[in-house]
């Protein structure tokens, strides 16, 4: 992995929060299993606050990595915060990446955010308001 951070390295080889919620909160799901680059997040929320973050991720060691750190980013703070992790800032977080890799980087976050707006549409549902 020459041109990555250490962190980044650590992320990928022991990846943290990997899997599934049963019975998840929220759950996003974004890119594509063929080009190579598929995320999923799923989230527990309590209180306005994530508790648990997990995910499944088929793609590059960056991807996996930068998956691990959002995840990480993600526990213990509230929906709104949450959503300030953006996929710069997870980049960042992780240290950069060579150029070529940049890419991989541009969904972790996306899929978070996507999550929370699932959880959010539940929410409402159970409220009987419909949200697209």
């Amino acid at each position: 992995m020459v041109g990555y951070s250490e962190i980044l390295k650590e992320h990928y080889l022991k990846p943290r929060n990997v899997g599934i919620i049963e019975g998840a909160d929220g759950i996003g799901k974004i890119g594509s299993r063929e080009c190579g680059d598929y995320f999923e997040f799923y989230i527990k929320v309590k209180d306005n606050i994530i508790t648990e973050a997990k995910y499944k991720v088929f793609g590059c060691g960056a991807a996996i990595g930068l998956c691990s750190i959002v995840s990480e980013m993600a526990i213990g703070k509230t929906l709104g915060e949450a959503l300030q992790i953006t996929d710069e800032r997870a980049l960042q977080a992780a240290g950069g990446l060579p150029d070529n890799k940049v890419h991989c980087s541009n969904y972790a976050a996306s899929a978070l955010h996507l999550a929370i707006k699932d959880y959010y549409r539940r929410v409402f549902a159970n409220a009987g308001i419909k949200v697209d």
